[in-house]
């Protein structure tokens, strides 16, 4: 939100060191995701060095570079919490935090047009409340 106020709100594809932080956290928030469900040290280290190339990655090479990163911990992400919870409600992360959310990013690179933007964070909610229903849920089954 801070880069936004220096772009007059206005979504504007560049790198600066908000950006950078704004994928950071998002990068070490997933990874925090992913490795709270397992024990497996070795897992929990894998997840945390990709993270490490996501942040190194974004002022290395480029914001894309650091999104594959991201798609990686994703994907482990999606896989530990599958192996715990087995809910098929989490079928709504990746559709709207990967999909959705790169659609429309990407959209919003490619046109300019920043109606595209507007539905970035609709889609990403959807997908942060994805873990709350999951956690939700798994509360009722283990109970």
């Amino acid at each position: 939100m801070i880069d936004h106020t220096q772009t007059s709100w206005i979504y504007v594809d560049h790198s600066s060191l908000f950006n950078w932080l704004f994928y950071s956290f998002l990068s070490l928030g997933l990874t925090c995701l992913s490795i709270s469900v397992t024990e497996n040290k070795f897992i929990q280290t894998t997840n945390f060095c990709i993270s490490l190339c996501s942040i190194i990655s974004y002022f290395l090479f480029n914001k894309t570079t650091a999104l594959l990163f991201q798609v990686i911990i994703s994907i482990f992400l999606i896989i530990n919490w599958q192996r715990v919870f087995k809910d098929w409600l989490f079928i709504f992360y990746p559709l709207f935090g990967i999909f959705f959310t790169t659609f429309f990013g990407t959209r919003l690179s490619i046109s300019g047009d920043q109606f595209w933007h507007v539905l970035i964070g609709p889609s990403g909610t959807i997908s942060v409340l994805t873990f709350y229903l999951v956690l939700k849920r798994s509360n009722k089954k283990f109970n």
